[in-house]
């Protein structure tokens, strides 16, 4: 069921017309006690799926918001194991996907086939690795195909079109279209040539193509899902939790379908 599950989700999504919007929230920050309520709050939102970040001491591709809540869940103690055996706990509650985002130590540290295992018993859809190259996924893919997970593939600005087009060939659940050159972070405005770069990976893409990084408000959401299948928004909701105002998450949703360009 796990990686079905995201596809059903997507096939949702383009039947009702509308656009996907994933949630990102760095597990464990104010405490794991804390991930199941965050969780069970934004699919009550009606967010698409969640992306949930596993802290990590060198977090290369977060922006300083995620940087801190990830600072702040390791205090608590937080681990990768520690996050599967919560998400199994209440796995029958969340009827959202749920995409783990977590970096490579932590899963060699792990064993990669008993991560993907473990995932897969947590009720885990889909991984997004972001410092693992295209050339080096072997190993964790094959284990993680192994146990029915998605392995979510990052597209950046500066992907040269051969790039793209072997990141796209076999791609599983979803492109994460980086629309900014750097890490994650709220952003005022996006360079004029997403537009173009989210339609033309779109258009050579036989999965959904989400646009990530930097994506803060209701109308940067709405932008960019004229270009593409969706959004994923991390800080800003990272930073609402944290300051106990998730009711202004949902301010972030669109109310409507966004009609594609």
């Amino acid at each position: 069921m796990s990686k079905f599950k995201l596809e059903q989700a997507f096939q949702t999504v383009q039947e009702n017309k509308t656009r996907a919007f994933v949630a990102y929230i760095m597990a464990g920050d104010g405490g794991l006690d804390t991930l199941k309520d965050k969780l069970l709050f934004l699919q009550e939102a009606g967010v698409t799926a969640v992306e949930v970040g596993i802290p990590f001491s060198d977090p290369v591709a977060d922006g300083p918001v995620i940087q801190e809540a990830g600072k702040r869940a390791l205090a608590h103690g937080v681990t990768l194991r520690g996050v599967l055996e919560h998400l199994a706990i209440y796995k029958d509650a969340i009827t959202i996907p749920i995409l783990l985002m977590t970096y490579l130590n932590p899963v060699f540290q792990y064993g990669v086939d008993s991560f993907a295992a473990d995932s897969r018993k947590a009720g885990v859809a889909g991984v997004i690795m972001p410092d693992m190259p295209l050339e080096e996924e072997g190993e964790v893919n094959k284990a993680l195909k192994r146990h029915d997970l998605a392995l979510i593939r990052l597209v950046a600005l500066t992907s040269p079109e051969e790039r793209v087009a072997n990141i796209i060939e076999g791609a599983e659940g979803f492109i994460y279209a980086v629309t900014v050159k750097g890490t994650t972070g709220v952003r005022a405005s996006y360079a004029q040539e997403v537009g173009s770069y989210l339609q033309r990976i779109k258009s050579k893409s036989s999965v959904p193509v989400l646009a990530g990084f930097g994506v803060s408000s209701k109308e940067q959401v709405e932008e960019l899902g004229q270009y593409c299948d969706g959004v994923i928004v991390g800080s800003k909701i990272v930073e609402l939790f944290h300051r106990g105002q998730q009711e202004k998450i949902k301010q972030l949703l669109p109310e409507t379908a966004v009609q594609a360009k």
